[in-house]
């Protein structure tokens, strides 16, 4: 008989508090009852100190991937990557999987050191889905990615860096509204409403309240007014870049700014999180299309993205696209964008989560 691919899945269920005094705070990936969160500035309510919202959900992301490589037909193990490190080492020494489904984000609540941990996949030669520590070290610069996009001839907003010390001078071409953002995050963390501003004393304000609450500099935009679409790409030799996703604006309040914040993403029951929703397939000129998925692909090419990954682009209101972000890793549970797409496409999620396994399996061999 056939021996199965054993696969372990790694991931970051949240916790909370110090080594000694951590404790779990979700089940299934669902927030315990009364758990809230206000916006930029705001103070969180009934939440621990220290909690990444961002992660919950990759805890029933881990259960419904798990679930298709069982059905799949494989093997499967499941480790959760918490601080101690020398526990992943000696689960890598031990275990030697055939392969790592790898859903880890951060270590020690750190997004930059997701690339650590690959890095270390790559040290024990255990072949692993998604992108490698260059190119997840790479996408979570977003200023790094920006010079990037630039230098290759590809539209992105205009932007600056600031450090908190530093005297906020503009430069020509940055116009309010600008948006403000952490530098070295993901997932939407750190932005929220409040994000866009009009004004020097309100760009100060942000500025201050990245480096404070986000120890790194700020990334500041120019704010792209206009529509926002997601485009998923699957696979390496031969890519498939799938059918594009268009972020719905149209539930938020009148006078909310039309972005994909914090609460937009995580806060279940916000007006933000209620109001903005995917539509997929999105309706677009057949030009605008073959522009974005070109450029989509391409970008994929330069950050180095590998199996699966997502670009996210503005479209002004004259149908000017923009390069938001590159992500690779991107979320593909079954109600996230990818999987939006990828279902438009003709994959059921069991057939995304093969995908992915066969592409990174092939670049093992």
């Amino acid at each position: 008989m056939r021996k199965k691919t054993r696969i372990a899945i790694l991931y970051n269920e949240p916790v909370v508090g110090t080594d000694e005094g951590r404790k779990y705070i979700s089940e299934n990936g669902q927030l315990k009852e009364g758990l809230a969160i206000s916006g930029i500035g705001g103070k969180a309510s009934g939440i621990p100190a220290g909690v990444d919202l961002s992660e919950i959900g990759v805890v029933e992301e881990m259960d419904d991937i798990k679930d298709a490589l069982t059905t799949l037909g494989f093997k499967c193990m499941v480790f959760n990557v918490d601080s101690k490190v020398e526990r992943l080492i000696d689960f890598l020494r031990e275990e030697k999987p055939d392969l790592i489904f790898n859903l880890v984000e951060c270590i020690e609540n750190e997004a930059i050191l997701e690339m650590n941990v690959a890095g270390l996949y790559e040290l024990f030669k255990i072949p692993y889905t998604g992108a490698g520590p260059l190119a997840l070290g790479t996408a979570l610069n977003k200023p790094r990615v920006k010079e990037i996009l630039y230098a290759n001839g590809i539209r992105t907003p205009g932007h600056q860096v600031f450090k908190v010390a530093e005297k906020i001078v503009l430069k020509d071409g940055m116009d309010y509204p600008l948006i403000v953002k952490p530098s070295r995050e993901d997932a939407s963390v750190g932005i929220s409403d409040k994000s866009v501003v009009y004004s020097l004393p309100e760009l100060r304000k942000l500025v201050r309240y990245i480096w404070a609450e986000f120890d790194q500099p700020a990334l500041v935009e120019q704010y792209i007014e206009g529509r926002e679409f997601n485009v998923a790409i699957l696979g390496n030799k031969r890519p498939i870049v799938l059918p594009i996703s268009e972020i719905d604006f149209s539930g938020l309040t009148p006078g909310m700014h039309k972005i994909v914040s914090y609460a937009a993403k995580w806060m279940n029951g916000t007006v933000e999180y209620e109001g903005t929703k995917g539509v997929c397939p999105a309706q677009l000129p057949a030009a605008i299309e073959t522009e974005l998925r070109e450029t989509a692909l391409k970008c994929y090419q330069l950050i180095g993205c590998r199996d699966y990954a997502r670009v996210d682009f503005r479209l002004t209101t004259d149908g000017v696209p923009y390069v938001l972000e590159v992500n690779p890793n991107p979320d593909i549970s079954d109600d996230a964008g990818f999987a939006r797409s990828a279902r438009v496409y003709g994959l059921s999620f069991h057939q995304i989560v093969g995908k992915i396994v066969e592409t990174a399996l092939e670049r093992a061999q």
